[in-house]
């Protein structure tokens, strides 16, 4: 098969998982990993790579932290770039610099991210953060930046992932007929695979032991309630020590090189859509347009089914996650293919912005050790909203590298958004279309947030903060209840009909 000189081609892979007692600086992780990448690659490659890409990193931030990567990695790359919050960045920036590469704009790309959330933990505790110095460069901003929630969302309490999933699963259990006390155990045969598939990557998951159903759904001293229906160990955790690079460049680039051609994958297509940026806005809470735009559009432009994909990493920083995209996909909950390569969020570990680097870096293993395979990889940004997904293959792309046009699926997408009621306005009656039981650490059920519609068929967010109220939906299933709401300064209340 004659393969085009300008293909994307995956050539060198590199991960770390530090667990050492020693603070370390993000920016010595993305080194490393950098390091080790490029010793994966059999050759030397470094000198190369005309492009630095680097997910945003949160728990110890660093300005320009492509250039500082650069920098420390000694790399003369021109084109430095750094992107905003989204954990679909690394395959978002496979599929840009992809495209860019193809089109004869980049000829090697080291993308590349780190976490040191564990570091970020103990370094505040023992006042030890590593500083940063200053840095010569700047870097260019790829990826959408905008906030992840509504204002009227953040005004009802709102502001992280560990509340807001929370209430999409609500609606996915609503849908299934299951209240949230029987969503939890379900939940806990839907991720138990994942502590198998971590538990099989002692040296690169963070917790890598395998775990029952029971142990994930269970309410114990040391697996606490959260925000219903999830547990602690149905929640990702950020505070790891891992990094991990992979490197992309043109097929004629690397066959300039002499890169051994057992290094190779493929990126066979790659695709962006969003969901209805803010979740308050989605007709459907339990279902997602982007994955299923963003999925079948790189199946249809590789010319290739479902049935031929051989593994798949699906992004899974809260159980919602993964549902979500097996609906949108058209798979089962019990398809035998498993729906992770590393163990996912919660057990491999959850880098932040970065943890697809680490599913990338696995699945080209995976192709390497069977070329004929076909892996498949989906990014997620904030709340089931940013989406990017992508194949990956040790054999050649049958149709050439794919990235198919999103632009008018995401107008059709953008479209359905749901007028929001303002605050002010809140009144009347309306039926809750998702929520969750907030638990407080010692005292248990503590508030309730919801979005419900109203008889117009707008959308409002509403709260209690009555802990009475809080404890009466407890475990139970109100999708779908008439709730009374009353407006008040900061955001919209309500009281259970």
């Amino acid at each position: 098969m004659t393969i085009d000189p300008r293909t994307p081609v995956l050539v060198a892979v590199g991960e770390v998982t530090n667990r050492s007692a020693t603070v370390v600086d993000p920016i010595e992780l993305a080194t490393e990993a950098t390091r080790r990448a490029f010793t994966d690659a059999g050759v030397p490659i470094g000198h190369r790579i005309d492009t630095v890409a680097t997910p945003g990193i949160l728990m110890i931030g660093r300005d320009h932290p492509a250039s500082r990567i650069a920098e420390a990695a000694g790399l003369r790359a021109h084109r430095r770039i750094s992107c905003p919050v989204g954990g679909n960045t690394p395959q978002y920036l496979a599929g840009t610099l992809g495209q860019d590469i193809m089109c004869g704009q980049v000829d090697a790309a080291l993308i590349v991210g780190a976490e040191a959330g564990n570091s970020a933990r103990r370094g505040r505790a023992a006042g030890t953060l590593p500083v940063a110095g200053p840095v010569e460069g700047h870097d260019e901003t790829l990826g959408d930046a905008r906030p992840g929630l509504s204002a009227i969302e953040m005004g009802a309490g709102l502001h992280w992932p560990h509340e807001v999933y929370p209430i999409l699963e609500s609606a996915m259990a609503a849908r299934a007929g299951r209240t949230l006390d029987e969503q939890r155990v379900w939940l806990g045969r839907l991720m138990a695979p994942f502590t198998t598939e971590a538990a099989r990557h002692p040296d690169q998951a963070w917790f890598p032991t395998e775990r029952t159903p029971e142990e994930l759904s269970t309410v114990t001293a040391d697996n606490r309630m959260v925000c219903e229906p999830y547990t602690k160990l149905l929640n990702s955790i950020l505070t790891v020590d891992m990094a991990a690079a992979f490197v992309i460049m043109a097929a004629e680039v690397a066959q300039d090189l002499q890169i051994p051609r057992d290094r190779w994958v493929f990126s066979w297509a790659s695709a962006t859509c969003n969901d209805v940026y803010f979740p308050v806005q989605r007709p459907d809470l339990s279902r997602s347009a982007g994955i299923r735009a963003a999925g079948s559009g790189v199946l249809a432009a590789a010319g290739i089914g479902l049935d031929d994909v051989s593994w798949f990493d699906l992004y899974s920083c809260f159980p919602a996650a993964v549902e979500a995209a097996v609906d949108a996909l058209g798979l089962e909950a019990t398809d035998p293919r498993g729906f992770t390569v590393t163990g996912g969020l919660p057990y491999h570990g959850g880098p932040g912005n970065n943890y697809v680097s680490h599913s990338i870096v696995e699945m080209a293993r995976r192709c390497r050790a069977d070329p004929k395979g076909v892996g498949m990889v989906s990014g997620l940004g904030w709340y089931i909203t940013k989406h990017s997904v992508g194949l990956w293959s040790a054999a050649p792309p049958p149709k050439g590298w794919q990235a198919p046009d999103m632009t008018g699926v995401q107008a059709s997408i953008d479209s359905t958004a749901l007028h929001v009621v303002e605050t002010s306005a809140a009144v009347g009656t309306a039926r809750i279309d998702g929520y969750t039981v907030v638990h407080d650490r010692d005292t248990g059920p503590a508030s309730v947030p919801v979005f419900a519609s109203t008889p117009d068929g707008h959308r409002v967010v509403a709260r209690s903060d009555d802990p009475d109220v809080a404890a009466a939906m407890s475990g139970g299933m109100f999708v779908g209840h008439e709730i009374d709401l009353k407006p008040s300064h900061d955001h919209a209340r309500f009281e259970l009909r």
